[in-house]
Order: structure tokens, then sequence, then C-alpha cells
């Protein structure tokens, strides 16, 4: 039971690719099965020709044989080793010899009708699955084609060579004919269906890191936005001091200094406003990424809203019953979860709950059907430590409690992972009593609104 267990989580823990590519290896090994249990000892015991023994171990060798091109061949389709040239060719040889020999025994008396139709099958699997096998290690269609056309060829011409009957012979053509095209079809499509999931796969991949060299770009730009401009206008005004102490004007100098120290404490909270991430987060606009970005990458997404605050319902497209700082701290939670359930999980539906009781609290729940890595997974709850803290839920455990909430991540019952964010909520009373003037966010100052304040202090001067 623990074994099968094991088992079982070995395979949940690969990649939709690795599944797709194990599953294409196996039944590329269930052709050597086929071949030999299914056709081959069935059509020998069913020739009373006295080489029947030796038509068994052949067929024993070529399916040994192709099974093992097809592995190797699949692995160079994937760009992960040589071409399997020696292989290849043995295949070929094996499939020519089988084919040949096949032919060489067809009964001269059209009566003996058993025999007919054994040697025939023997014929077509030498044929067809060679055909199979060779596809593997071709990557045009055209070249596909004409290895089905040589196999036609070769019959056509050893069947000339040993006088086979018309009728026979015109059944041998079509019969590889057929099974050449339907098992090149189905190994040319299979080959191309792995190595399509796994480009899909890298991209995705790609896609994720462009996504976070954007987002330093992004954090480049504004700290050059934030920063560059007031850098200037600090190096002018001091500059002007220098000057103006040098020509004794000592009370406008210091005025210029305390400019130069205001803008200098300006930046400094602008600077820690970027880094910390306190812009304003819409809770709304964060679940509809979330759905649209979930969606895209073939992941369900569920979300249930259940609140007693007017104004916080699903249908306002802002939860205006939550303050401002709430919604920032979990459209926070609502972003980093959606990024980890894509890139640390293998999940195939996301539910997304949301509960707010007024004078209570806000609980955000983020859970998924696919468990992360184990190097990701996190038991973050009130006043504990994380055993294995990722730099992002850290910083949301840093951001919930400045407001006093917390956050739970881990796994649950079911192979599921679910991401508890409480936050908790005032009465509509007592947030009033207690705080009288609402409180205004900080926001980073544009760097025209920066500019045109300084010119402004550079020209009174």
């Amino acid at each position: 039971m623990a074994r099968a267990r094991r088992k079982t989580g070995a395979w949940a823990g690969k990649s939709n690719p690795a599944k797709v590519e194990i599953y294409t290896r196996w039944s590329f090994h269930s052709f050597a099965v086929i071949e030999v249990g299914v056709i081959g000892l069935v059509a020998s015991a069913r020739t009373d020709s006295p080489v029947s023994g030796w038509f068994l171990l052949l067929i024993c060798a070529h399916a040994i044989v192709s099974a093992a091109n097809s592995s190797y061949a699949l692995s160079w389709a994937l760009g992960r080793q040589a071409r399997p040239v020696r292989l290849m060719v043995a295949t070929a040889v094996l499939s020519a010899v089988g084919s040949a020999a096949a032919i060489s025994v067809y009964p001269a008396d059209p009566k003996n009708l058993a025999d007919a139709s054994s040697i025939s099958s023997l014929l077509v699997t030498f044929a067809g699955f060679g055909i199979g096998s060779l596809v593997v290690g071709v990557r045009r269609v055209r070249n596909m084609l004409l290895t089905v056309l040589a196999a036609v060829v070769f019959t056509g011409l050893t069947g000339l060579v040993f006088r086979l009957p018309f009728g026979a012979f015109l059944g041998c053509l079509i019969g590889v004919l057929i099974g050449g095209l339907t098992l090149a079809f189905t190994s040319g499509f299979s080959v191309w269906l792995v190595r399509s999931v796994w480009d899909l796969d890298s991209a995705r991949e790609l896609q994720s890191r462009l996504a976070v060299a954007e987002e330093r770009l992004r954090f480049g730009r504004d700290m050059h936005d934030v920063m560059g401009r007031n850098l200037a206008v600090i190096a002018l005004k001091s500059e002007l001091a220098v000057q103006l102490a040098r020509r004794g004007g000592t009370e406008q100098a210091a005025e210029q200094m305390a400019e130069v120290q205001r803008i200098a404490q300006e930046s400094q909270r602008e600077v820690r406003a970027v880094v910390r991430g306190y812009r304003e987060v819409d809770l709304h606009t964060e679940l509809e990424g979330a759905r649209g970005v979930l969606k895209a990458a073939g992941i369900g997404f569920r979300l249930d809203v259940d609140t007693d605050v007017a104004g916080a319902g699903s249908g306002d497209a802002g939860f205006g019953g939550l303050t401002p700082d709430v919604q920032s701290a979990l459209g926070w939670v609502m972003r980093e979860a959606a990024t980890n359930v894509l890139r640390h999980g293998d999940a195939r539906v996301c539910m997304v709950r949301l509960t707010v009781r007024e004078g209570c609290e806000a609980v955000l729940v983020v859970e998924n059907d696919g468990l992360p890595e184990q190097g990701v997974l996190v038991r973050a709850g009130a006043g504990g430590t994380p055993r294995t803290a990722g730099a992002g839920l850290a910083g949301l455990r840093e951001r919930l409690a400045t407001l006093g909430g917390t956050l739970d991540a881990g796994p649950v019952a079911g192979e599921r992972f679910r991401l508890t964010a409480r936050v908790p909520l005032p009465a509509a009373a007592e947030a009033v009593g207690a705080v009288g003037v609402p409180e205004v966010p900080v926001q980073v100052a544009s760097p025209e609104a920066v500019a045109q304040g300084s010119v402004s202090g550079e020209v009174s001067a």
C-alpha cells in the first residue's frame, strides 16, 4: 500500500509535459508487446511452415530493436542526444529481412487461406512497425512519406522476385501501404505532440522570466522617476547654497539648504513607498487579473464573496466597503497567491473565497488542488516563524502585520494548498469615533510635480 502511494506521488509530482512524454514512450513500448504477443505468436502458431519458430525469433528481435530505436529517437527529437543512426539502420535491415522472409514463404496454393493470412500479417507487422519506429527519427513529413513509399517499393520488388500471384501481390502492397501510413501517422503525431507540449512549457517559463524582468525594469523606472529629478534638484540647490555662502549670503544659503533638507526627506519617504510597494492596489482589479491569468494557463477559477459590509459585495467593482489599506493588503495577497499557483504548483482549479464581517475581520482564502514544491511550503501562522519562508510570503506577513493581520499558508487534506489572509476590521462607528478624519494614503509624487516645485523654488530664490 505504501509502495503504491509512493508511485502515485511520484507520478503526481511530474509536470504535465513529463507525463505526456512518459505516456508516449510507453505507447511505443506497447507496440513491441503487440508485435510479439498479439501478432507474432498467433501468426507463428497458425503457420504450418517448418520455419515458423525462426519467424518468432525474428519478430522478437525486430520488436526489441524497434522499441529501443523509438525510445532513443524520441530523445533525439526532444534535443537531448544524437540521432540513433545505428539503431535506425538495424531497424530498417530487420524490417527488410522479415518482409522478404515472409514473402518468400508465401503459399503458392491459393486455397491455403490460413497460411496466406498468417504470412500476410507477418509481412504487414514487419513493414508497419518498422516504419512506425523509423519515422520517430525523422523530422519532415516528406521524409516520413518517403519511408512508407520505400517500404511499398521494396515489398513490390520482393514480390516480383518471388513471383507472387497477382492477387497476393496486390494485397501485400495495399496491406503494407495502409499499415505503414497508419503507424507513420501515429508515431509522427505522437512525437510532434510531445515536442509541442515541451515547447509550450518552455514558452510559459520564458514568459514568467520576462514578466520578472519587466517588473525589474518597471521598478528601475519608478526609482528613476522618484529619485532622478529630486537628486538633480538637490545637487543644484546645494551648489547654489555654496555660491551664496562664499558671497556672504548666509541667510539665503541657509534657506537653500533647508529646501535641500525638505526635498531629501520627501525623497526618502517616496523611496520607502516604492520599495515597500505602498501603492494603491485595487482588490477587484487583482481578482479579475488573477482570473484572466489563471484561465489563460488552463486553470479554472472560482470566486465566492460573502460580506455584510455595504458596498463590499461582488457586484461593486471597488469593494468600497473596505478601507484602502485593507484592499491594498488583500490585493497584494491575491497577486502573490496567483503567482505561486502558476509557478510552484500543478493546479487544475483555483478557488478564492472572500469573507468580510464588519467589526470582526476580512478573510481571503486562496486554495488550489496542485501542491507546490516542498521548498516553498510555508506554515506562517500568527506569532510563528515560517519554516521555509519565501520572499513573497514573508513580505505578505510583514504587510499584514502592519494592519494586525496574519497569514497562514500550507498543505491541507486532499493534496491541496491553501493560503489564508486575515485582517481585523473595526465596526463603522468605532472607526469614525477613533479616527475622526479619514487617513490619506501615502502617494508617490509625480516627477512633473517635483520638477515644477523645484523650478518655482529656484526662481523665488
